[in-house]
């Protein structure tokens, strides 16, 4: 009788074993789920994969040596708004005059946001039965009718703002690093409080923003009091997203706002850099590798649920990173965050979906994230409701990376941010990115042996660079003026 019993139930194990391996070969066949992992304000160089040494990112990292690394992969815009409604709409925001950047109050302003009319890959997902969520920072407008629920997503964890601190006032756990235009006490320079967990600086000629101004942190459309490290609550709401769709298709964006600033380092991973001299560097350093290890949970939880192999994985930063504001490395590319040159635009950018895409592959052709929504599109089954139809920018990755075609995605990416615009076709690159007082001169490089743009070539080849400008003339022409110059 017991030999039996035992039977039934090494029988019944089994059973659900089995059913378990059924049910994840079923949704490794049918509909994927999308996971986009967005960094914030990090820098081309600042990864492990990428080549920095000194901050280790082993579980970013696992996401190239799953999937594939694209060593030309690109935003839209090289500050965080304008690239975050490229990235969520799958077209140019300069087709829909999104060609701004709103901080502070101009996030609750009407009219200041993603315009309804836009379909989002939320949107688009929900048509093929898909459910979708935002976990952290949205920066696509802060009034009600720009609210994540009216494009689409079903949850929302997060703040709509620009920026948030990763804890509540008095900022206990953590080391700050703050931005003044002159110090406590006055003066210039660095101020460090008598703890050690504050410090001013005059470094950017600047005072931090009151990123947590009528900018709290929501669930659904009320507001929490979080206590948790910032980075830390996007993952564990992330973790239970995983956990309750695990039946169901879904989509995912978990929008970090690490590493931008305001930076505040929790006190366990300020204890493993404390090799780091530079309390600067410290502060930041600590802040990737909780990231890092956010990132890791996210993927740990995939695996236990058996959906890694039913998830395509994308990872990128927004944009650039802002050197000097977070000691962020965008080497060996030029300038950073706001600039057209590769620092701005290029970023830290792969794709994980075991089984369909080759682990460790490097894809060195241009990319940009417009290529998500098209991507995340078609492997879902997703129809357009928009109406009328709106072109869309970016290439279905998945055939060029599985060697079905040989070609490029794109001939030509196309960049407009007011008075700076950039155009790349081939591994030449075309741009103007004017200071404040200076001209919109056209300066061409050849990121074949130049990919730090310092040998302006527009005098030496004007055929190319002319060939270039009439490239980016046509572009244009299909774009629409920005929305805050409109009547």
């Amino acid at each position: 009788m017991r030999h039996c019993l035992a039977k039934l139930i090494c029988l019944f194990a089994l059973g659900l074993t089995a059913f378990g391996q059924t049910r994840a070969a079923d949704r490794s066949l049918g509909k994927p789920n999308i996971v986009i992992l967005l960094a914030d304000d990090l820098g081309y160089g600042e990864l492990g994969c990428q080549g920095n040494t000194e901050i280790p990112t082993p579980h970013i990292d696992s996401i190239a040596a799953n999937g594939v690394r694209f060593t030309n992969g690109y935003v839209t815009a090289p500050f965080c708004s304008a690239s975050r409604a490229g990235l969520i709409t799958g077209r140019y925001q300069t087709r829909f005059g999104y060609e701004f950047n709103p901080i502070g109050h101009s996030n609750e302003l009407p009219g200041v946001g993603l315009p309804k009319v836009e379909e989002t890959l939320a949107e688009r997902l929900r048509q093929a039965g898909y459910v979708s969520g935002l976990i952290g920072k949205w920066h696509l407008g802060g009034h009600a009718e720009f609210h994540p629920y009216r494009h689409g997503f079903d949850e929302f964890f997060g703040f709509t703002h620009e920026g948030h601190y990763f804890v509540p006032p008095p900022w206990n756990g953590v080391t700050t690093w703050l931005r003044r235009n002159v110090l406590p006490g006055g003066g210039r320079g660095r101020f460090t409080s008598a703890d050690g967990r504050v410090i001013y600086s005059t470094l950017m000629n600047g005072t931090e923003p009151a990123y947590d101004a009528n900018n709290p942190i929501v669930r659904g459309g009320q507001p929490v009091v979080e206590e948790a490290y910032l980075t830390d609550a996007f993952t564990r709401e992330a973790v239970d997203f995983i956990g309750r769709n695990k039946d169901k298709p879904f989509f995912l964006l978990l929008a970090y706002n690490a590493v931008h600033s305001p930076m505040q380092g929790a006190d366990a991973y300020m204890e493993k850099f404390a090799h780091i001299q530079d309390i600067h560097r410290r502060i930041f350093a600590a802040m990737l590798s909780n990231m890092d290890d956010s990132v890791g949970a996210v993927l740990a939880k995939l695996r236990r649920e058996q959906l890694e192999e039913s998830t395509l994985i994308f990872f990128l930063s927004d944009n650039g990173g802002p050197t000097r504001e977070l000691t962020s490395s965008n080497k060996p590319l030029r300038d950073g965050k706001g600039s057209v040159y590769e620092g701005g635009l290029r970023v830290p950018f792969m794709a994980q979906w075991p089984g369909r895409l080759a682990k460790g592959k490097v894809y060195e052709k241009p990319v940009i994230s417009l290529d998500i929504f098209a991507t995340a599109s078609v492997v879902a089954g997703g129809v357009s409701t928009a109406k009328p139809q709106r072109k869309l920018d970016g290439a279905n990755l998945i055939p060029f990376l599985t060697h079905k075609n040989k070609s490029a995605p794109h001939e030509k990416l196309f960049w407009r941010q007011d008075r700076r615009a950039a155009l790349r076709m081939g591994n030449w690159k075309l741009l103007r990115n004017p200071r404040r007082g200076q001209s919109d001169e056209w300066r061409l490089y050849n990121l074949a042996t130049d990919i730090a743009e310092q040998n302006n070539l527009a005098t030496e080849n004007k055929a190319k660079r002319e060939e270039l400008l009439s490239a980016w003339r046509e572009l244009n022409a299909e774009m629409v003026e920005p929305l805050w110059q409109r009547k």
